[in-house]
């Protein structure tokens, strides 16, 4: 006989006969309850099971996500309590406590509670990913792990304050909390972790799609600073000892099914070290047909990526997805006749078949010097990370000259500033002008949440700063509202918007005449090409991005 659960599914035709056969086996095999195999064989809701399970028990469901609980709650259930039992406190009246649970048929938890607590507790029905969220949201990130950790003895608690950090780097309690920070990190998609020390307080951030946010953590983690320091320093292999050096160090991890390189910074700062996270993954190489380029902008660089010789350089500024643009190209042209070489500053992503170098100035392999003994090794193709400097730049552009085709970044502004800066280091204006095939700027927009876009009419005025003129009737464009699945930011995820400046006999002749960079760019647009700015708005045109997006990361066009 199915379980009375099994029987209502099935009725309500949320599960199939076989379905509830599957996941009855699993409940007999693992002793874990029917609901919850349910869900993890992707046979059921969440949210379709609490339902039902209200409907059955009669007791309320509650969306946890849409209630505002007193902070004098959270003093009263403990983070311990709360993630042992999966619960998360809402309201308390009249000695009785409103806990929402996940299992309101587990009378053991609910009479430990009233014992721990020494009150009546009653129960109303939640999912228990919402539990488990509001349990982070509310107490931080690791804040049982914490709490462990300043235990009834507060034995790590008082070697912490002591300042004892070599006896408490190796604590369980430490290790967890750090592999917390961690596995939220990639839950939440994020590219940087930055734990930052201040006077009072610790702070964790985390960069998601570009935007930095604020994470809760316990209160009392700036007890625990440098030993949490101290053990990503163990991790990445670095000196525990040194605290007065900048450090840098990497970490290799296989974390939710997927392997993650993870390279660390450290700083010395006046309250104590800070450490930049960012987090690299084999599943972030993109093919270019990914990057978000107009159809007209992906046949200009597939046309460039197949020349014998001259040299690419994507502009713009640290963050903006110059790598990944870079990589992408390289996977495109990366087949077994042709030989590939890279050197990098650091090595992000590793490709197989293509040979990777990553300077380290201190012995002298810098970008000039690994540049020549490339030359050695006979290649058609190379990358170069950066060329930050009049030698780095000069040899990139002499190589591109010999018959190799070379990719490169700059840090400039937009497309047209690439050719002044590589004219500011001192490079002569025949050599830019006989090398470069192009130069690409790029930027990195949000993209609008898919579940909750909404469209809009655009304000004349704003259509005025895109250069939009005598438009007829409204412009619609869209926007995300906020929902569950974007964390209510509107947006999830990014895309590239990019200004291509192909070298043609005009351009030639004004970088040849040492003409301005605003001339250059004027002659360009007059030939066709479009700013960032005026590529970001054919996307928002699109409904992929936002206008407060493109006017964030591009400036107005004066042209």
């Amino acid at each position: 006989m199915p379980a009375p659960l099994g029987e209502r599914l099935l009725k309500k035709g949320l599960i199939s006969d076989s379905e509830l056969d599957i996941a009855l086996a699993e409940h007999v095999k693992t002793g874990e309850l029917l609901g919850r195999a349910l869900i993890r064989l992707g046979f059921l809701d969440e949210e379709e099971l609490c339902l039902t399970i209200s409907e059955q028990l009669s007791i309320p469901y509650v969306k946890i996500k849409h209630v505002d609980i007193d902070a004098s709650l959270l003093e009263k259930v403990s983070a311990r309590i709360a993630c042992h039992y999966k619960l998360i406190p809402i309201r308390f009246k009249e000695n009785t406590l409103v806990a929402a649970v996940t299992d309101p048929l587990d009378i053991k938890a609910l009479d430990d509670l009233r014992i721990i607590l020494g009150c009546e507790v009653d129960s109303v029905l939640a999912k228990e990913s919402d539990i488990f969220e509001s349990i982070r949201r509310h107490y931080g990130i690791g804040a049982d792990t914490m709490e462990e950790a300043g235990g009834p003895d507060e034995d790590l608690l008082l070697r912490a304050k002591s300042q004892d950090i070599e006896s408490i780097t190796e604590d369980a309690s430490i290790i967890r909390f750090v592999n917390q920070i961690l596995a939220q990190a990639v839950k939440d998609r994020a590219t940087d972790i930055h734990i930052e020390p201040y006077e009072d307080e610790l702070k964790v951030r985390y960069r998601v799609d570009g935007v930095l946010f604020d994470m809760p953590i316990p209160k009392n983690i700036k007890y625990f600073q440098s030993a949490i320091v101290s053990r990503i320093k163990i991790m990445a292999n670095l000196d525990i000892a040194e605290r007065r050096l900048p450090q840098d160090g990497r970490i290799k991890i296989r974390m939710t099914g997927q392997e993650l390189d993870l390279r660390i910074s450290i700083l010395p700062t006046q309250f104590g070290e800070s450490i930049d996270i960012r987090l690299l993954s084999a599943d972030m190489l993109y093919s270019l047909r990914d990057l978000g380029f107009l159809p007209e902008d992906l046949k200009i660089i597939e046309y460039l990526i197949q020349k014998p010789h001259g040299i690419i350089f994507v502009t713009g500024p640290t963050g903006s997805g110059k790598t990944t643009t870079l990589y992408s190209c390289l996977s495109k042209i990366n087949k077994s006749d042709r030989k590939i070489i890279t050197i990098e500053d650091p090595v992000e992503y590793q490709l197989k078949g293509i040979t990777q170098i990553q300077i380290n100035p201190q012995i002298g392999l810098t970008f000039a010097a690994g540049l020549r003994s490339m030359l050695r090794h006979d290649p058609d193709i190379m990358m170069v990370g950066e060329a930050r400097d009049f030698e780095t730049a000069e040899t990139t552009i002499r190589i591109a000259l010999t018959g190799h085709l070379v990719f490169s970044t700059l840090h400039t502004n937009d497309a047209s500033g690439g050719i002044a800066r590589l004219l500011d280091m001192g490079v002569e204006p025949y050599l830019v002008s006989s090398s470069v095939e192009c130069f690409i700027a790029q930027r990195l927009v949000r993209l609008i949440c898919p579940n909750c876009r909404i469209s809009k009419k655009v304000d004349r005025d704003i259509l005025k700063e895109f250069g939009v003129k005598d438009a007829a009737g409204d412009v619609i464009v869209y926007e995300g509202q906020g929902c569950e699945y974007c964390k209510f930011s509107g947006y999830r995820g990014r895309t590239g918007i990019y200004e291509f400046l192909p070298m043609n006999e005009a351009i030639r002749e004004l970088i040849i005449s040492k003409a301005s960079s605003d001339r250059i760019k004027k002659n360009a647009l007059a030939s066709g090409m479009r700013t960032l700015r005026m590529d970001g708005w054919e996307k928002t045109k699109k409904g992929l991005t936002t206008i407060s997006e493109i006017i964030r990361v591009t400036k107005e066009d004066r042209f």
